[in-house]
């Protein structure tokens, strides 16, 4: 794949870590844009080219998509196993009641404050159990073109296994996956998130 260059970029810029913020803990919509102000930040064009050149190592170092696909989702697993707990500690986000709060919590709340990303969450099924994230923007891929030699690689796979590993430590066990990509053709990218299984809490061992 390569960058396209020569567009405006106006300044934007991307979050690395939360530095504080004061949140309301009820609506997801006015707490996503009140984390992301109190964010430490980025240029977002370094961000995104490093990001391309990591897909493009892994491309070097992998023959299969399908491999490279993989590696993604297995980086971001480790990446949201970590993040949770810095998430959780400086959103004052209270526990889910249901899987619909929690999605609304990835979309509106996760999705912004780590990359400045406006998100919403539709198409429900009927048991509340799968819905498709739907992404406004996506910095990952900003100046970015595949050829057609990758028509099978999900170059934002790393954002999967984030929500992925993220999610698991608080329970949830999903299927997280892009259904729909711009760099692909579609006319937004969306993440299909389907709730697995719902995890006991396990008590903390017995001192001896």
């Amino acid at each position: 794949f390569r960058f396209v260059c020569g567009l405006s970029f106006e300044g934007q810029v991307l979050a690395l870590r939360v530095r504080s913020a004061t949140m309301s803990h009820q609506n997801p919509n006015t707490m996503g844009p009140a984390a992301w102000k109190g964010m430490d930040k980025m240029n977002s064009e370094l961000f995104t080219l490093t990001y391309g050149a990591l897909v493009a190592q892994l491309l070097r170092d992998h023959e299969d998509v399908d491999a490279v696909n993989a590696q993604l989702d297995k980086m971001g697993y480790n990446i949201g196993v970590r993040l949770i707990d810095e998430f959780l500690a400086k959103s004052n986000t209270e526990r889910c009641a249901n899987f619909e709060t929690t999605a609304n919590l990835v979309a509106k709340v996760g999705l912004k404050m780590f990359l400045g990303i406006n998100a919403n969450v539709e198409k429900w099924n009927s048991d509340k159990t799968a819905c498709s994230i739907t992404l406004s923007d996506n910095p990952f891929q900003a100046f970015v073109e595949l050829p057609p030699s990758l028509s099978n690689l999900c170059y934002c796979n790393l954002m999967c296994g984030v929500i992925r590993g993220a999610l698991e430590m608080v329970n949830r066990v999903v299927k997280c996956e892009f259904v729909k990509q711009k760099l692909h053709g579609a006319d937004h990218d969306e993440i299909r998130l389907t709730l697995e299984e719902v995890k006991e809490d396990q008590p903390p061992p017995d001192d001896e």
